[in-house]
């Protein structure tokens, strides 16, 4: 039964996977994930996840750059679908180390003391997140993903058409198939916080962004310094999302296609330019951020994001503190092995 709940509870992790993550490739960032932390820098990411015991395991690994690699993965537009891929990419291998962490000591497995991800062999019976599984989380996020953001507001659009003719105009059907989509987006977010574990999984979420916060004002990075920051970072991925959701109902409100699969296939199409269109957006107002400016684009981009961070942060203790500090302390000291230069926006 803990080993199905603890299944469960990844698999939501996997849900919420693009809220809890920062995709911008140039800065400090990170990701809550279960039990614990994982943080990113340019060229290295660590991770430190507290097992039932109260033991931290903690990993690192050096991190390649895809736009350092292949120029081409950096030119406007194209960059911020493949960041953001890259993103997802590692997000869900934090979150398998985390669960892996985690049932690899319920099931007595692993040594204490090991910093690495629990072995994929093992001549002993292992409690853990095995890579077809893994495959099949992603197949059903995927899916989930589409049903609910996708398909399930162009139903509700129809159904209005349906009752009030006038709905079907272009931008009142977008409108509508819009307000939807955040609704439904909230209700997710809203409604899985209720489950203590998610809970958990928020709070790291807020340790993640103020140790976040306490490095970018260059202060020690020690549970009384980082506790005094905020919850509420305006580089999280929950802004992002509520970004990509108000950009698409713009765009779809200028294509001029009227059925039911026409529309659901341009939406399912647009999807990476949509995403990467907003990442441009978000990387332009955020370069020109200015507290001295005051009301900024920037600010007034991330303000529905900062907002919905109420639902997805939750104020951390000094344990949950403790492994954000962990994982960032490990990433960033690849970081400095490979000389690389962090931009702090």
């Amino acid at each position: 039964m803990g080993f199905l709940r603890r299944n469960l509870r990844f698999l939501a992790a996997v849900q919420l996977l693009p809220a809890l993550e920062s995709g911008e490739e140039t800065l400090v960032g990170g990701q809550a994930v279960l039990e614990g932390v994982m943080m990113r820098s340019p060229h290295a990411w660590g991770i430190a996840v507290r097992k039932p015991s109260g033991e931290i395991v903690k990993h690192s690994e050096p991190l390649d750059r895809p736009s350092e690699k292949h120029k081409w993965m950096g030119w406007p537009v194209l960059r911020g679908v493949v960041t953001l891929g890259h993103a997802m990419k590692l997000g869900f291998r934090a979150l398998k180390f985390s669960a892996n962490a985690v049932l690899e000591e319920l099931s007595g497995g692993g040594d204490s003391g090991q910093n690495e991800a629990p072995a994929q062999k093992d001549s002993g019976k292992k409690l853990e997140i095995s890579n077809w599984m893994m495959g099949l989380n992603m197949a059903f996020s995927i899916a989930f993903f589409i049903f609910m953001y996708k398909f399930l507001p162009l139903l509700a659009a129809r159904g209005m058409q349906k009752i009030y003719p006038a709905f079907g105009q272009q931008i009142l059907f977008n409108l509508v198939d819009g307000i939807v989509r955040i609704a439904l987006f909230l209700f997710f977010v809203w409604g899985i916080s209720l489950w203590k574990d998610i809970r958990r999984v928020y709070e790291y979420h807020g340790a993640e962004h103020k140790t976040v916060f306490a490095f970018e004002n260059g202060d020690p990075l020690q549970t009384t310094a980082v506790q005094k920051y905020s919850t509420y970072h305006p580089r999280c991925g929950t802004s992002f999302l509520m970004t990509v959701m108000i950009i698409s109902m713009v765009v779809y409100m200028a294509i001029p296609v009227h059925t039911f699969w026409s529309r659901f296939a341009i939406r399912i199409a647009l999807l990476p330019v949509i995403a990467g269109v907003s990442y441009e957006i978000i990387r332009f107002a955020a370069k020109r951020f200015s507290a001295k400016k005051g009301v900024s684009l920037f600010t007034l981009m991330s303000a529905p994001g900062l907002w919905l961070q109420r639902i997805t942060t939750k104020a951390p203790d000094d344990r949950e503190v403790e492994c954000a500090i962990i994982a960032l302390d490990e990433a960033m000291a690849l970081e400095k092995q490979h000389g690389g230069e962090l931009v702090i926006a």
